[in-house]
């Protein structure tokens, strides 16, 4: 709950401090923005609907040769069929998982379109019904480790880096969004979005570099830069003006990682800060 309170805080500077007359055209266009949104996911979910409609053209194989011929047949077709099961299964709870959170996201932009109260909102309802997933799913794979990179995978994130290394900021975060958009699933995906927000917060993008830094955490919350993402997060929204949100955050990097080092950041951010 408390990063839905964030991502409300977040989004809200969006529409906060704009002139009456361009409201009803950034409404417009938001409103706008949102139906294409359910649209792509509407795409989506059809075209998972037709991959799970059997085509009636299902037959028994027929196997010739010995016992032991016909066994080891069978045995490969079952092998066979559970991988594109579980691959199958993998793009369902891939597109479950990304489909309830963009889902979310649409429901706090209509929320806070229409002027209403985004703290009542409860949890988002994960499309398909049912539960989302608990974590991570990894692709299934027979012939390289699961946390194996794409081709030019890392050399793509490298070249982010060694933008943002040599402080071109403004490059070094589209080449991270570029990134993100090109390897969904990467195991690098966290540290993506937590390198980006430090590439926009170089480059004075203070918002944006906000909803990176809760992308980073929320996408691992549990991970190596788990601690760092959510320090700079709060950071992030002290500098924003939104105290109250930044207060929390930073409170509960020390509830969350106790002994990590960004604990003592995260303090002395909130003394800054002025926070009770």
């Amino acid at each position: 709950m408390m990063l839905r309170h964030l991502k409300a805080g977040i989004l809200g500077l969006a529409i906060a401090g704009a002139a009456l007359p361009a409201m009803s055209q950034d409404r417009a266009q938001s409103l706008a923005d949102i139906r294409q949104e359910l649209t792509v996911l509407y795409v989506e979910v059809q075209k998972l609907r037709t991959e799970l409609s059997t085509t009636g053209a299902v037959s028994a194989p027929t196997v010739a040769g010995s016992p032991t011929q016909r066994l080891d047949a069978i045995e490969g077709e079952m092998t066979r069929l559970t991988s594109k099961i579980e691959t199958l299964e993998f793009r369902i709870n891939s597109i479950v998982k990304d489909g309830t959170n963009r889902i979310g996201d649409l429901e706090f932009r209509l929320v806070e379109l229409e002027g209403g109260d985004v703290t009542k909102l409860g949890e988002t309802t994960t499309l398909g019904g049912g539960e989302a997933p608990k974590g991570p799913v990894a692709a299934p794979v027979t012939t390289q480790p699961a946390q194996e990179l794409a081709v030019g995978e890392k050399q793509d994130f490298d070249a982010a880096g060694a933008a943002l290394e040599a402080g071109e900021f403004a490059t070094a975060a589209s080449l991270y969004e570029r990134f993100i958009d090109a390897y969904p699933g990467s195991p690098l995906t966290a540290e993506a979005h937590f390198q980006r927000g430090e590439a926009l917060t170089g480059s004075g993008d203070i918002k944006n570099a906000a909803r990176a830094y809760l992308n980073a955490f929320s996408g691992a919350p549990n991970g190596d830069r788990a601690p760092d993402a959510l320090y700079r997060l709060g950071h992030a929204l002290g500098g924003l003006g939104q105290v109250s949100e930044a207060c929390a955050t930073l409170a509960e990097v020390g509830k969350r990682f106790p002994g990590a080092p960004a604990v003592a950041d995260a303090a002395s951010s909130r003394n800054a800060l002025g926070c009770p």
